[in-house]
This record gives structure tokens, sequence and C-alpha cells, in this order.
């Protein structure tokens, strides 16, 4: 059987797997016993019991489960409320009013997560009942949130990058400083789309608020000072060269403790809630992450990631047509996996093709984190859409109708670090050495 009908045969596999209802992690898993044993002529149980060891072992990944800790216990608390308290009275003037908190509000909370749901979640409570008693659109409302959502994948702390990190042995930390400016730069072009739209549609924006003084507010934005501080304890150890980004999650979950403590919400049923969820989620990604090694040491047995990339070798692609290619298989393969999953079902084969082409890793890490952000509001399986659903009773559909246009603007950020790919190396060498 030829690279093409091995290819084939096995992404028919994982689909009839995942279609069954197998779960993604042990679907991998199938899949790579399936390579295994019909192409190779390897030992399996060795082979298997080496990989999911290896990868379940590695000391970066301990920064995935306090991350996700840091998350849950953030999610429990009232941050999002001190947040929405503390950035509304900034926001009265400009053009779209109150509807840039969900960007300002998703940006800053993203900096403290790492997951685009929690992030949509946890702001989405707050702001969608504010937003819909001051009359702002639903439409307008529940888009912007879907889109902004997605910047917890792209502002650090971010579980994908740690994903891209291990699977690509990429330095995480460089992964997280060079995060900063696309992520900045999108929510910029979020907000941008909301005053362009108020402004050309001011009829349906609410009138401003009772105008407030200078000094009320600041004295209202105290409310930001503990997700202020936590911001800089987690990522300003880091940028700083102080800790490493296990060591920084470490801080992260100890100064999440001490807000939800000052802020009387750490009881002893949400401390034990917070640990169950961080959990779940972890066992769930390191199970993806197992099956994952495994089916990428299995192609790498048949000899399938060497032929394609060379195949692709021989396209002789420019690096750009690559990257657009690359683009349009993300977006159609983000209609039906989650971020995770196409981060590491893709790495196998999609690395070699990278090197080859003499893309820096470090800017294709965050290429992919961008590309996986539009998979967040892509159906049918748009995880923001799916939180969204369950907060607001929309159908999906009609939620991803309204973040279209974010979509979009997700689109020219991919071109715009294309253009400018120093938007994504210059802070990381900068501050770390590149």
């Amino acid at each position: 059987m030829g690279d093409l009908g091995l290819s084939l045969f096995l992404i028919f596999v994982l689909f009839f797997l995942l279609g069954a209802g197998v779960w993604i992690g042990l679907a991998l898993l199938g899949v790579g016993w399936v390579a295994m044993a019909l192409f190779t002529t390897r030992p399996i149980g060795d082979a298997m019991a080496t990989t999911i060891w290896g990868s379940s072992s590695s000391w970066t990944l301990t920064a995935l489960p306090l991350f996700l800790w840091m998350g849950e216990i953030l999610f429990r608390s009232r941050l999002s409320d001190d947040m929405f308290r503390g950035l509304a009275p900034w926001m009265n003037r400009l053009p779209g009013r109150l509807l840039h908190v969900n960007i300002a509000g998703c940006t800053i909370f993203a900096a403290v997560s790492g997951s685009s749901a929690a992030t949509v979640a946890t702001i989405g409570k707050i702001t969608i009942p504010e937003l819909r008693k001051r009359g702002y659109p639903d439409e307008l409302t529940i888009g912007t949130l879907a889109g902004a959502g997605t910047l917890g994948l792209l502002i650090p702390p971010s579980i994908i990058m740690i994903v891209y990190g291990v699977t690509a042995n990429v330095s995480i930390a460089q992964l997280f400083i060079g995060g900063v400016i696309p992520g900045l730069a999108l929510a910029a072009m979020f907000s941008g789309y909301i005053a362009v739209w108020a402004l050309l549609n001011p009829e349906k924006v609410p009138s401003a608020e009772a105008e407030v003084s200078l000094l009320a507010k600041i004295w209202t934005s105290r409310h930001l000072i503990p997700v202020v501080v936590l911001i800089a304890l987690v990522l300003g150890s880091i940028y700083g060269g102080i800790a490493t980004a296990t060591e920084a999650a470490a801080f992260g979950v100890v100064g999440s403790l001490v807000i939800c403590l000052v802020q009387r919400t750490l009881t002893w049923r949400m401390f034990l809630e917070s640990i169950l969820g961080a959990v779940k989620l972890n066992c769930m990604i390191g199970l993806i992450l197992a099956g994952a090694s495994f089916l990428t040491l299995a192609m790498g047995f048949t000899g399938m990631p060497r032929h394609l990339a060379e195949w692709i070798d021989q396209l002789h692609l420019s690096p750009y047509a690559l990257i657009a290619a690359l683009t349009v298989f993300y977006i159609i393969l983000g209609c039906f996996l989650d971020g995770i999953s196409m981060v590491v079902l893709t790495m196998a084969v999609v690395l070699p093709a990278i090197e080859r082409a003499q893309i820096d890793l470090l800017w294709f890490g965050i290429f992919i984190v961008l590309v996986v952000e539009m998979a967040q509001i892509t159906p049918p399986v748009g995880f923001n859409l799916f939180v969204l659903q369950g907060m607001t009773k929309y159908q999906i559909t009609w939620i991803a109708r309204a973040s279209l246009p974010l979509f979009f603007l997700m689109i020219a950020a991919v071109v715009l670090i294309v253009v400018f790919p120093e938007l994504v190396t210059y802070l990381p060498k900068k501050m770390i050495g590149g």
C-alpha cells in the first residue's frame, strides 16, 4: 500500500472510531496500534508502554495541571464581577461603549487563564446579563464575546502553547512571550471592529451612562488590582527570568487562592470542586497527548511523515503558499476537532514539512494558535459556541453567524503575522534571546 493509500486508510480508521463515540485519546491509540500491527514488524506493547510513559512523565507538562487549576479557581471566584466594575467607567465614552468590556475583560482574564472556554464562560456570566439589561444588541454582545474568548488561547499562559511546545520541542517561555504582541493586536482589531460598527449603527447603541469624574474612575479601578497583581506574578516572573513556566504556574495557583481568600469566596467545597475540575481536564488532555505520542511513533515507523514531507517538498511550494494551504487545512479540520486534538494529530506530518521550508518553529507555534482560535467559533465543534449556547439558549448556527466578522479578523491577524513575522519573534529574541 502506498503512502496515499496508507494515509487514507488510517484517516478512515480514525474517523470511524471517533464517529463510534470512542474517546479521542483512545481513538489515537487505536489508529497507532493498527498502523504498527499491519504495516511494521515492531513489537507494539513495549513501544506503547514506553511512549505513553514518556509523554505523561514530561517535566514540562507539569505546568499544564497547575494552569488548569488556576483557571478553575478563578472561574469560581468573583474576579469577573470585579473586572466589569473596574473596566466599565473607562469604556463609557468609546464608540460602542460597554461592548468593549467584552474585549478588555477577555484580554485580561486570558492573561490568568489559558483556556478559551473558561474565558468565555467567566466573562460571559457577568457581561451578557449586564449588557442585556442596558439594551445592547444580543448579536454583537454574544458575537464579540465568542471571538474575544479565543484570546484565552493566544495571550499567555495558554494551554495550547504548552501542548505545542511539548509536541514540537519549542521553549514554552518563548511561546508565551511570542503570543503577547499578536494577542494584544488581535484584541485591538476586535475593539476597532466594535468602534466602526457603532459609528455605522449609532441608533443601536444605548446612550452613554452618567459620566463620572476621573477620581471616581480611578477609585473604581481598585477592583482591577487583584487581577493585575496576579498577571504580574505569573507573567512577570517568566519574562523577568525569575521562574520557569512551571514555577510561574505554581505562583499563579497560590496567588489565585490568596485572591479568593481575600474575597471570601474560598470555601472547602469550592476548593475541592476546583481540584476535581482541573483533574478532569488534565486527564482528558493527558490521554489525548499519550495517544498522539504513540500515533506519532507509529507513523514514524511506517515512514509516512517523511514520505509526505518529501512529497510536499516536491511540490516546490513557497513558504507563503505552504502557510496558506495549512491555514485552509486547519480551518476545515477545526470544523470537526477541538484545538488540542488538531495540534497533536497533525504535528507528526506537518513539522517535517515546516522544517524543510525553514519556517521558524516559534513563529509557527503562534500561527497554529491563531488558526486553532478560529476552530473555537466554527460549527459544529466550536467549544466557545457550545459554552455560549448553554449560557444564552441560542442555536449554535446563530452564534457562529454573530461571530463571523471576528473570524475574518482572525484571518487578517494570520496575514499580519505572515507579512510581519517580527510581531511574533521580536519580544522572545529581545527578552530571552533567539
